[in-house]
């Protein structure tokens, strides 16, 4: 189910025969409604790193342009990292750049791909799971400061430092059951949080073993250089590293002059929305058009 879905097709504002990449394709949510816009002179390109989501992807797309026949876009998807993107587009060639930071249903729901502690499964974490180290070569091999580092830096979890003590005691470690047991004996819930007390960890393992925080300043960068006079951009972040990095980004750029923002403060989901789809809750979207 795509976030922000009306908001962003506002804010992207697709017109018919414009070309606009979703950098993070997923399931193809916000793409398939963006396809119904663009009409047979309008193309939508498609980036994925997740070969399994890729493909679940394509099917959905091609099921949208069946339906629309004469009228369905050129589509055309990329099965790599988004950073990769000014290796494949034309500068200045883009009228609307999607960008969705959060991690997928497919990915969150799989035990297998070991994204979540609420199933158990393999430490993997790769969202694209042809290449890179697995979440368990990190827990297992990286050294205590190493592990206390990250998690304080991409979890932003104080009590890093005890929560990587232990897991170096609790070596190997090799399913994120019990990675998670670990996590909650070191650093038990306190009583004014709601969240899992685990769940710092796995967002901070995540996002380095995927190099997240890496990728979105490289889009970033690109974007406006990818993006035509007046393209729009549209950002959905869902937690505080990922929207600072944008927020950032776009301020210096409208203070350089590159962009205007459209937005002043993030836009969250309604409480309808929220009713539907919990895991909109934490979304933040941003968005900004190229002078």
């Amino acid at each position: 189910m795509p976030v922000l879905l009306t908001e962003a097709l506002q804010y992207l504002a697709v017109q018919r025969g414009s070309t606009v990449v979703d950098y993070t394709l997923g399931l193809a949510g916000h793409s398939a409604e963006i396809a119904r816009r663009l009409g047979p002179k309008g193309k939508l390109i498609g980036f994925d790193r997740d070969p399994q989501a890729m493909e679940l992807a394509r099917a959905k797309l091609d099921q949208v342009c069946e339906e629309l026949g004469s009228e369905a876009p050129e589509v055309e998807l990329i099965g790599e990292p988004f950073s990769s993107a000014p290796m494949y587009l034309k500068a200045g060639s883009m009228d609307a750049v999607l960008a969705d930071f959060g991690v997928s249903s497919l990915q969150l729901d799989e035990a297998a791909r070991g994204f979540s502690f609420m199933a158990d499964g393999p430490l993997d974490m790769r969202m694209d799971t042809r290449r890179g180290e697995t979440a368990a070569q990190v827990v297992n091999e990286a050294s205590e400061r190493e592990l206390a580092n990250l998690i304080y830096e991409y979890g932003e979890e104080r009590r890093s430092r005890r929560i990587a003590r232990a897991i170096v005691r609790g070596r190997p470690v090799s399913t994120t059951a019990q990675l998670a047991r670990i996590v909650v004996a070191a650093a038990p819930a306190m009583k004014q949080e709601k969240i899992h007390p685990a769940t710092r960890t796995f967002q901070a393992i995540r996002i380095f073993v995927n190099r997240e925080l890496e990728e979105i300043r490289a889009l970033m960068e690109a974007a406006p250089k990818l993006l035509k006079p007046s393209g729009r951009l549209a950002v959905i972040s869902f937690h505080s590293l990922e929207d600072r990095i944008v927020k950032d980004s776009l301020r210096e750029g409208a203070h350089q002059g590159i962009w205007t923002l459209l937005t002043k403060k993030p836009v969250t989901a309604g409480e309808e929305e929220m009713m539907r789809n919990p895991r909109s809750r934490s979304a933040k979207m941003r968005a900004a058009e190229k002078h």
